[in-house]
């Protein structure tokens, strides 16, 4: 079994943690997390694919071990968050790679595909979603502050920032709520009660409107280049719904659908499953 290393890159002045394994030499995986998680929703399906795959999984700006520089040095826009991870993957060498994405790890990865579709080998989305019709009316606190962002409308916001709601993110859907190790939503709760990043993840909630104005671009992308594409969907998901996985069917016909009788943190109780998805996809 390749260990596990864990390392800084300094991607022009602002250091990037990354989760490390495999041989340097075999393809490329790049994995991105979402929210409000790290690296860490990663470390359980590593291990299952690192035989085969050179793997890089970098907390995302603001996140996890990576750096959180404040708000008046940093704008905290899905723009940015892709800037800094597109200069990751250049200064530690990954120049043609496959990508796995899930939720906000989607809009930071489609925007790499975007600018460099000669570099992404394939995608693997995990509840990373890019169509209209996968958004549930969960996300209707969070529309209604793109269509005012008034200060009342923020600060409703802050309850999908508690512990209780992070746990709820990882426990909904799950059919036996034991199996979910808190480990995951404790470390993300930590993470969450940094000084600061309250506002950071407000940010995040209001630019995600620029994520849904751009899901022309992204389909017209996957229209015109055709990526090998799995979908790999917990369908219990109260935020991405199973309509926006069947979705990407409608562009690239080849796709590959699968459900899985989980919630939105799939990795957390299919983990084996997923792994074995993704290393006969990747494979074939």
């Amino acid at each position: 079994m390749s260990p596990t290393t864990y390392r800084t890159a300094d991607v022009d002045g602002f250091n990037v943690f990354y989760r490390e394994a495999g041989r340097p030499g075999a393809p490329k995986l790049l994995l991105l997390h979402g929210f409000p998680s790290s690296g860490h929703m990663f470390r359980d399906l590593i291990p299952k694919l690192a035989d085969r795959f050179h793997i890089v999984a970098p907390d995302l700006p603001g996140f996890g071990q990576s750096a959180m520089p404040s708000r008046d040095t940093f704008a905290y826009t899905f723009d940015n968050l892709a800037n800094v991870i597109d200069r990751f993957t250049e200064v530690i060498g990954f120049d043609r790679y496959a990508v796995y994405v899930f939720d906000y790890g989607a809009p930071t990865g489609f925007r790499l595909a975007l600018r460099h579709p000669e570099r992404i080998t394939a995608i693997i989305s995990q509840n990373g979603n890019a169509y209209e019709e996968g958004l549930s009316d969960g996300w209707n606190p969070i529309r209604a502050y793109w269509q005012d962002a008034s200060p009342a409308n923020r600060e409703a916001l802050r309850a999908m920032l508690t512990l209780e709601t992070t746990r709820w993110q990882y426990t909904h859907g799950v059919p036996d709520t034991t199996s979910v190790s808190p480990d995951g939503y404790t470390l993300d709760a930590f993470y969450l009660n940094r000084p600061g990043a309250d506002e950071i993840q407000l940010d995040l909630f209001g630019d995600y409107r620029n994520n849904v104005a751009l899901y022309p671009e992204f389909q017209q992308y996957f229209r015109t280049h055709q990526p090998p594409f799995l979908a790999v969907w917990g369908k219990h998901d109260p935020f991405f719904l199973p309509p926006g996985a069947e979705a990407f069917k409608r562009d690239m016909p080849q796709a590959v659908v699968r459900f899985f009788d989980t919630g939105h943190f799939a990795l957390e109780t299919h983990a084996s499953e997923i792994a074995a998805a993704i290393g006969d996809f990747l494979t074939r």
